[in-house]
């Protein structure tokens, strides 16, 4: 028999009787992995995907019940979380409504949906486009009385969107507390937005004056309307400072709760 006779035959026998070492193999071999592993991340990520869902509405939840300071460690998320009055507001009107189920309404999905949300021209916090319609949380006393609401807010700091909650007592001015659950600002600097001791300068605060006309700033040196008006800006993170003081102000003022907080006032919440 020939040697021609003897060599494989085809393109997968020629590549199966070369070298272990050579770089066709070589690189087949790195190629199979890349793709075995990338098959098992994938597969992974969609197996984990409800869990991380459940695991971020839990955290989600969680704030709320920090920021409107009920929670304690060891407390039963769910169970604590009932105590809570979802509604959907309208920002426009300040009123609710009953066009969605506040069980399954995303705010997120709102404002990227042009049905939802609008484009802002004037767009102090950063955030593009503002949805119409929020999620909003009540909080109420054994009497059934509206002890305290808790606000959805998001703006631009330096590097990221943070994503938190204003609470507010029932007269719609007095502030109880602030909380980020969602940023990704420069650590030991503007993540110092989740330093209790800075978060606890929130509590007590006040939105707007005597006169209505919002006051609330995030400086480093208090305005003149007043410290009960004054938060201290987060030392070295000026941008991050800038972006909180915006944020605030943003959807505390006409184009944010304005309305909402006008009828709460009033009582016709």
């Amino acid at each position: 028999m020939s040697d021609t006779e003897n060599q494989p035959k085809g393109p997968i026998g020629r590549f199966l009787a070369l070298p272990s070492d050579s770089v066709p193999k070589t690189i087949f071999v790195a190629v199979a992995v890349c793709l075995v592993a990338s098959m098992i991340v994938s597969a992974a990520a969609v197996a984990l995907r409800p869990l991380q869902e459940v695991n971020a509405l839990k955290d989600k939840q969680i704030n709320i019940l920090q920021v409107a300071g009920i929670y304690e460690p060891g407390t039963d998320v769910l169970e604590a979380f009932q105590a809570f009055e979802p509604r959907i507001l309208e920002l426009e009107t300040g009123e609710f409504t009953d066009k969605f189920d506040p069980a399954s309404f995303d705010d997120r999905a709102a404002a990227d949906d042009p049905a939802t949300s609008v484009e802002l021209t004037d767009d102090p916090a950063g955030i593009g486009r503002q949805a119409q319609f929020v999620t909003v949380y009540l909080l109420r006393d054994d009497a059934g009385e509206i002890d305290k609401v808790i606000l959805p807010l998001h703006g631009y700091g330096l590097w990221s969107t943070l994503y938190g909650f204003i609470a507010l007592e029932e007269n719609g001015n007095d502030i109880f507390g602030l909380q980020f659950y969602e940023h990704a600002e420069t650590p030991g600097l503007g993540a110092e937005v989740d330093n209790p001791r800075w978060k606890a300068l929130w509590n007590g605060k006040k939105l707007a004056d005597e006169n209505g006309e919002l006051q609330i700033s995030v400086t480093k040196t208090a305005p003149p309307a007043g410290p009960e008006h004054h938060i201290d800006a987060l030392a070295g993170a000026t941008l991050t400072t800038v972006g909180v003081h915006n944020l605030v102000n943003f959807w505390m003022g006409e184009a944010g709760y304005a309305a909402f907080l006008d009828n709460l006032k009033a009582g016709e919440i």
